[in-house]
Order: C-alpha cells, then structure tokens, then sequence
C-alpha cells in the first residue's frame, strides 16, 4: 500500500454547471506525493500489476504526479486537474470509489475511468438497489 495525500477542498465537491467540460474550473488543491509512493506502484507498474487507487482524491492525487514516461513522480504542490473523458489514465488500473452525486467532478472522473455506459448501468443498479451515495455511502471497484 502507497499513501499519497490530497486536501481535498470544497470545490470538488461543487456541481458541474457548464455544458461544455473544457470550460469547468476546478479549485486548486494542496497535494504530495513522496518517495515510498513513487518507489512502490512504479515496481508494481513495471511487473504490470494490479494498481488500484482508492478513492477518486487518490487518482486526482496520482495523475497530477505523472512523469513525462507515464510513471509516477514524486511531486508535491497545487493541482487543478480536471478529469473528464476522454482522459488517458497512466498509473491506476482499478479503482474503489463511492456512489457520487449527479453533476459532481467526481462522478465525471468515474465516468472517465469507467466508461459512461457501463458507470450509468451500474447506477441504476444502486438506485434500484437503494444503495447509500455520496462520500459515507457504498462503493464499488471499477476493474
């Protein structure tokens, strides 16, 4: 297991209000990345092992970190990165997320990862199921 950290502010929370993505600002946010991190999933990435990041502030945190060869770099600093598809996703092969609130970032960035179809399948799903959304609900692993 790799800690990293991202003090998550209340922007990333804040609903997505414009049609066209390219034009949605995120709130720039502290994050750091260190040594152990970098050294551990650039070993696993190398043996092209499962990476899997958890939560969607570790994948904001992971691809805000990402070497020009597409490996993870220690880095520490702001990060305004906006995920949305299409998006090429370099470290992380899988990811533990919650069930998020429609019109959020972060429901965007799972779509990225996910694909929209299968991500909006999955919903219905929890829906039907009353699953529990948002940061304290259920989760699931997109593989």
């Amino acid at each position: 297991m790799a800690e990293v950290t991202l003090h998550v502010g209340l922007g990333t929370f804040r609903n997505i209000e414009v049609e066209d993505l390219s034009k949605h600002k995120m709130d720039a946010e502290y994050f750091k990345i260190g040594t152990k991190a970098t050294e551990l999933v650039n070993r696993a990435k190398k043996k092209h092992s499962r990476i899997c990041a958890v939560g969607t502030t570790t994948m904001r945190t992971i691809e805000s970190g990402v070497s020009a060869e597409s490996y993870l770099k220690e880095a520490e600093g702001w990060t305004n990165l906006f995920i949305y598809p299409p998006f090429d996703f370099h470290i992380a092969n899988s990811m533990i997320t919650n069930f998020h609130l429609p019109k959020s970032s972060l429901l965007i960035m799972v779509c990225a990862f996910g694909g929209y179809e299968l991500v909006m399948e999955a919903y219905q799903v929890a829906i039907k199921e009353k699953y529990r959304f948002f940061s304290y609900g259920d989760a699931m692993m997109i593989i």
